[in-house]
């Protein structure tokens, strides 16, 4: 229904010749970030696509859980035909049933690093690493040594002075994950990180902040000297000029993917899964490496510069530590309620 209702209104905008001409060219649906993202797939990813496939490509802009919902309320007729997911998301994308299976038999699905594995029906596109991010001038400052475990989250001349997404954020729950970790737990036993979030940092967060602007505000006016997020959003704070550094703790940083798949029920479904196979590209990930600091997945790209140290490359991708998104997302409104209830009162 969304083609046809699409050549009908070009049709009726357009004179003969042009109408012929769009309503022979398909036209896909990918739903993924805005901001940035959205102008780095416009400007720099979609048109090369487009020409090589005689494709339009229509994106359909919003967070993971706002193409999440739109997946689940079109799950009968779906608009999208390619969706872009953090990998928490997507995993209930797949369980869900959204997901078509991807044909892994195109030669670049070779070429990527296991952790862009996320099984048979999606496909990590990029990576982030969460881990610590301080102030390095207030740090000299006030002649503190520069983070390098997550037990610096502990320390106690930062009291008040720490600033951690809460747990619906997945950088939050990366944090109660490594502390259920560093103390015995797993994400089938949470309850070591639990007890250290509520009796060992709980006391040194100033704000369990969850919006970016948020996050940069507390740090630029200098009430929070050190955090946890991802790479990628430290390093677009350090590209304004402020004096912050991403650290990779000494006991590891967590995996965030972009993860992306075709949708079930496409009327385009060569076209979707030649776009998921083009994102995997050498190409593409150089882009995604330049514009949103997104690691590539692609063990072939070769980054130089500045890409090279913004974004997490070569050998740290084999450091980075993965979630068992499988289990996680079974618990994640019970954790959450817990969380309410024990650490954010």
């Amino acid at each position: 229904m969304k083609r046809k209702l699409m050549t009908i209104a070009i049709t009726g905008l357009l004179g003969p010749a042009a109408s012929m001409v769009y309503a022979q060219t398909p036209t896909l649906y990918l739903g993924s970030y805005g901001g940035s993202t959205q102008k780095a797939f416009e400007e720099d990813v979609l048109p090369a696509f487009e020409k090589a496939n005689n494709v339009r490509v229509v994106y359909v802009p919003g967070n993971s859980t706002d193409t999440l919902g739109k997946l689940q309320a079109q799950k009968n007729n779906p608009e999208l035909d390619v969706v872009m997911l953090d990998d928490g998301p997507m995993y209930q994308a797949v369980q869900f049933g959204f997901c078509e299976k991807i044909d892994k038999q195109a030669p670049v699905y070779k070429d990527l690093y296991p952790i862009a594995d996320i099984g048979p029906n999606a496909l990590g596109i990029g990576l982030v690493a969460t881990g610590l991010f301080y102030n390095e001038e207030a740090y000299k400052k006030e002649g503190l040594k520069p983070p390098t475990s997550w037990h610096d989250l502990e320390n106690p001349q930062l009291e008040q002075r720490i600033v951690i997404p809460p747990l619906n954020n997945t950088y939050g729950l990366h944090t109660l994950l490594k502390f259920a970790k560093l103390n015995g737990g797993s994400e089938k036993n949470p309850d070591p990180g639990f007890d250290a979030m509520i009796k060992k940092i709980n006391p040194n967060v100033l704000a369990w902040e969850p919006s970016p602007g948020g996050m940069t505000s507390l740090f630029q006016n200098g009430e929070a000297i050190l955090g946890v997020w991802g790479n990628g959003r430290v390093e677009a704070l350090k590209a304004t000029g402020f004096p912050v550094k991403f650290v990779y703790p000494k006991e590891g940083a967590m995996a965030l993917l972009t993860a992306a798949c075709p949708v079930v029920k496409s009327d385009v479904p060569q076209l979707a899964q030649k776009l998921v196979q083009y994102l995997a590209t050498p190409e593409v990930q150089v882009i995604f490496a330049r514009t949103q600091s997104w690691g590539p997945v692609n063990k072939t790209v070769k980054l130089t510069g500045d890409d090279a140290q913004r974004v997490v490359y070569g050998d740290a991708v084999d450091k980075l530590e993965k979630t068992d998104w499988d289990i996680v997302n079974k618990k994640r409104a019970e954790w959450n309620d817990r969380w309410n209830r024990t650490v954010e009162r």
